[in-house]
């Protein structure tokens, strides 16, 4: 094995104890998986020790090179690749691999280990993340760059295998990175032929060469990164010398390379390889048989050198930032502003507030399009766009240019029917920094983003889903298109705030909200139809998730409701009201938002001992803890006129009230059951 190596003696050694230290992660945890990182080690070498810029010191330099494992089950080889490197993970890290709190997890995740940009362990995320990356360092370059100062002009580098590649999300993000032309995103594809069920033959026999290029990318193959590391090299300067479009350069590998009885074999990928099998690879690499976490002196040199590297380019690119500031220093604000978080004073000055008598009712997807057009011109960093659905979810703000390969200082994407790609491109576009990324498309197809958005609230990210078409008040298109479990769905997912607005003041609020909870995605539903606007409601009201939207004195029953619907339980009330049963109506446009205020501003609003009615043309699960019975969709919906499904479905204001009269009736004679007083267990932990 040694004695094959072309290249020079200390290069084979550095890859080789990348191999070793990243196969004694898994060993030393009996968990996790060695083969990837011992068959990607050569292309680790590459980028740590020559080709990337990055900074230990300062992990979230603005001007670093993103690097993305796609393929995160092999995360062992990026834990190994930052200690070396010089980040903050020491060998006590490293030997307390997949351990509880630990910052080596089993996957990468980006907000708990410096140098990790995104999580990644859903297969195809990453490379899908990367896309967006690279999208976002486009378009800060066309926005700040100007010809003496280069501020935004990194690279993505991405290692991915042949999982990432099957995956659906991969294939939409990558048929548009081709499209868009992404010249500086590089791709090292882990072409070893091996999934966890064994040879990629068993159901992968497609030209995965021939689909890249299909898709516009520059595709390169590079044979053997076992015996000398040149042809890579050369096939890297060729992917930087194509401007115009997105690299990808298959890398034939080895997984498990070396082991005396795994290489080869998916044997090596989702377990330790056992010490006597360890001990033989670490003789075949000429490394000390019985050390674990061994880095030689002289490899600990190659990669010191290459971190310093890293920092003095750091501390270059702060004196080109610092000239910068001289000479524009209004953008060079604006840049710091947008990478730390932080939103103009006055983003929200221009948000709509409606005037009843005044203006229309309208459906709060043309309310949304307002609150884009008031908050775009004043927070330059909230940008996106729509699944191919653009005059349905009415995302696209006036005067928009759009984002494309010739225009990259466009502010609008069009993401083609693409919903999971969008989704992941623009977690990718928030972790780059500096972003507040929209994406829009209808709530059933929710489902198709789902991997994406749970990503999103697992990592912090800030996102603002813009889902139409909101339930089955859009009518004709039918059960397909009309959403009744999404709303549950997205609202069981931990660190995710659910809006479903009932007007042009609970829009607005919505959109407040989203753009101010920087670590919390957000989802905005949106209704077709026209929505008439509530005496109440007001933006500063819907802030709190939750208000008494119309009262009654004395009130004997209260209605909750959401969206389209509240209208209806207002005309209910009224019926009720006449009826001799005072009623309450309480909006409520997001249930996570409301649970985060104060228990006796909750119990003034919903006091849990009066008779209480849900009203969602939605799941009934979740309405349980805030009502006493529900209105809900218990059934997919069926075509026909929005109105005419409402009320076959029991929305209708008479069918509201009659409920809402058997409820009181009910309770009449028996205790009503106190939902505010109820046992409530804080969790143990809140991860992380």
């Amino acid at each position: 094995m040694q004695e094959d190596y072309k290249g020079p003696a200390l290069e084979l050694q550095c890859v080789n104890t990348i191999r070793a230290v990243s196969a004694d992660q898994p060993e030393a945890a009996n968990s996790g998986h060695p083969g990837a990182p011992m068959g990607c080690a050569p292309m680790a070498y590459l980028l740590w020790a020559e080709l990337m810029k990055y900074s230990a010191k300062s992990p979230k330099w603005i001007a670093r090179d993103r690097f993305v494992l796609s393929n995160g089950h092999a995360c062992a080889l990026q834990y190994t690749m930052l200690h070396l490197s010089g980040y903050d993970l020491d060998v006590g890290d490293l030997k307390n691999f997949r351990q509880l709190l630990s910052r080596t997890p089993g996957h990468p995740e980006s907000f708990l280990t410096d140098g990790v940009e995104v999580c990644t362990g859903p297969l195809g995320q990453g490379i899908s993340n990367a896309i967006g990356l690279a999208m976002a360092e486009t378009n800060l370059a066309a926005e700040y760059n100007t010809p003496d100062y280069k501020l935004f002009d990194n690279y993505t580098y991405v290692i991915c295998g042949d999982g990432c590649l099957q995956e659906g999300v991969s294939a939409e993000a990558s048929s548009l990175a081709g499209h868009l032309g992404l010249g500086k995103l590089i791709v090292f594809y882990d072409d070893n032929n091996i999934t966890i069920d064994g040879d990629t033959t068993l159901s992968f026999t497609e030209d995965v060469k021939k689909r890249y290029e299909a898709y516009g990318w520059h595709v390169q193959e590079v044979t053997d990164v076992v015996t000398q590391l040149d042809d890579l090299r050369a096939a890297v300067n060729v992917a930087k010398s194509v401007t115009d479009k997105p690299s990808i350069i298959a890398c034939k590998t080895l997984i498990g390379y070396g082991s005396p009885s795994k290489q080869g074999s998916h044997d090596a990928h989702g377990a330790p390889l056992g010490g006597d099998d360890l001990a033989g690879a670490k003789e075949a690499y000429g490394l000390p048989k019985d050390k674990m976490f061994y880095v030689p002196p002289e490899v600990q040199e190659v990669f010191t050198a290459a971190s310093q590297k890293g920092e003095k380019a750091c501390e270059e690119w702060q004196d080109l930032f610092n000239r910068y500031m001289t000479a524009f220093p209004d953008k060079a604000q604006e840049i710091q502003r947008r990478f730390a978080g932080r939103l103009p004073v006055d983003a929200f000055d221009n948000l709509p507030k409606f005037v009843i008598g005044q203006d229309k009712d309208l459906a709060t997807r043309k309310f949304s399009e307002q609150c884009i057009n008031a908050i775009v011109p004043k927070v330059p960093e909230f940008m996106g766009g729509s699944a191919d659905l653009t005059p349905s979810n009415c995302t696209r703000p006036k005067n928009a240019i759009d984002y494309q390969k010739d225009t990259p200082q466009g502010k609008y994407f069009r993401f083609g029917i693409r919903e999971h790609g969008m989704c992941a491109i623009v977690n990718g576009m928030f972790a780059y920094g500096g972003f507040r990324p929209y994406c829009a498309t209808f709530l059933t197809f929710a489902g198709y983003c789902m991997g994406s958005i749970r990503l999103a609230a697992l990592s912090k990210f800030g996102i603002v889903y813009i889902f139409t078409h909101d339930s089955i008040g859009l009518g004709e298109d039918g059960p397909t298109h009309q959403p009744i479990e999404q709303l549950e769905q997205l609202r069981s997912m931990p660190n995710i705030n659910v809006f479903r607005p009932a007007d042009s003041n609970e829009t607005a609020a919505a959109y407040k909200v989203a753009l101010e909870c920087h670590d919390t995605p957000t989802v905005i539903a949106c209704s077709r139809s026209n929505v008439k606007a509530l005496f109440g409601s007001s933006i500063e009201k819907a802030e709190k998730g939750g208000y008494i939207a119309v009262d009654a004195e004395d009130p004997r029953l209260i209605i909750i409701s959401t969206g389209s619907e509240v209208e209806f339980c207002v005309q209910a009330a009224e019926k009720l009201t006449a009826a001799g049963i005072p009623t309450r109506i309480v909006s409520m446009p997001c249930q996570e938002v409301f649970l985060q205020q104060s228990k006796e501003y909750q119990i003034s609003v919903l006091p849990g001992d009066m008779p209480t009615l849900s009203v969602e043309a939605s799941s009934p699960h979740g309405w349980h803890r805030f009502s006493h019975a529900q209105i809900a969709m218990e059934s997919f919906g069926c075509s026909g006129p929005g109105e005419k499904v409402f009320d076959y479905f029991g929305f209708s204001p008479e069918n509201i009230a009659d409920k809402g009269h058997k409820l009181v009736q009910f309770y009449k004679d028996a205790p009503v059951p106190n939902l505010s007083n109820v046992p409530h267990f804080e969790p143990l932990h809140k991860s992380h």
